[in-house]
């Protein structure tokens, strides 16, 4: 299957201006360093592991953060606890 888009993709090659090849070269050799880079840091990571310095790779998660809203609180402001209490 994938021989198959690779052959359909270079015959619409030659349906391309000069520009638009430009602009599918530049695609294709940043989606080319970020693969190496992607591939490097998992080499990496797999490394730290068989290594023993870690268990897991963690990855941030990036969730939409729901919105916070403010508290009101009574008393003292909090940073003035903080500091009366590391005395």
């Amino acid at each position: 299957m994938a021989q198959e888009t690779l052959k359909q993709i270079l015959n619409q090659l030659e349906t391309l201006e000069i520009q638009e090849l430009q602009q599918l070269h530049q695609t294709i050799q940043r989606y080319l360093a970020e693969k190496e880079t992607t591939n490097k840091q998992a080499a990496f990571h797999q490394a730290l592991i068989d290594a023993g310095l870690v268990k897991q790779i963690k990855h941030p998660s990036y969730d939409l953060i729901s919105e916070r809203r403010l508290i009101q609180v009574e008393g003292k402001p909090v940073s003035e606890t903080i500091i009366a209490e590391s005395r």
